[in-house]
């Protein structure tokens, strides 16, 4: 069965970094979209950002942009999301998703496959 596993949250002071990593299984990677969305408590899960299957377009959320850079690796089958500059509204839990259509990457419905979450905690 598919399998998405992130890690890499944790509790980090702002201005601060983190490295998000998402390992997949189960699936042919390099056919797949790959994205990160993140839910805070009491809001909607929103788009973060997104990487093409050869990881020759990315997409970004505005409130990310400059800040966040997605990556993938596709012999290891993970990809990555390197977070700079850390602000508190960062703070939610983060999910990796994989999207075979690649057709609305910013949409969540597209999504067929989700991890279970890494927390990311920045305090200010």
């Amino acid at each position: 069965q598919v399998q998405l596993v992130e890690s890499g949250g944790g509790l980090v002071q702002a201005g601060g970094s983190l490295r998000l990593s998402c390992a997949a299984s189960g699936l042919t990677f390099r056919n797949y979209v790959m994205g990160w969305f993140r839910q805070a408590p009491g809001k909607e899960r929103e788009f973060v950002s997104a990487i093409a299957r050869s990881a020759d377009n990315t997409y970004y959320a505005d409130s990310v942009k400059g800040r966040f850079t997605i990556s993938r690796d596709n012999v290891k089958n993970t990809v990555y999301l390197q977070m700079n500059s850390l602000k508190p509204e960062d703070a939610a839990v983060y999910y990796c998703a994989a999207d075979r259509l690649g057709w609305r990457t910013r949409d969540r419905a597209e999504y067929e496959y989700w991890g279970q979450g890494t927390q990311v905690t920045v305090s200010s």
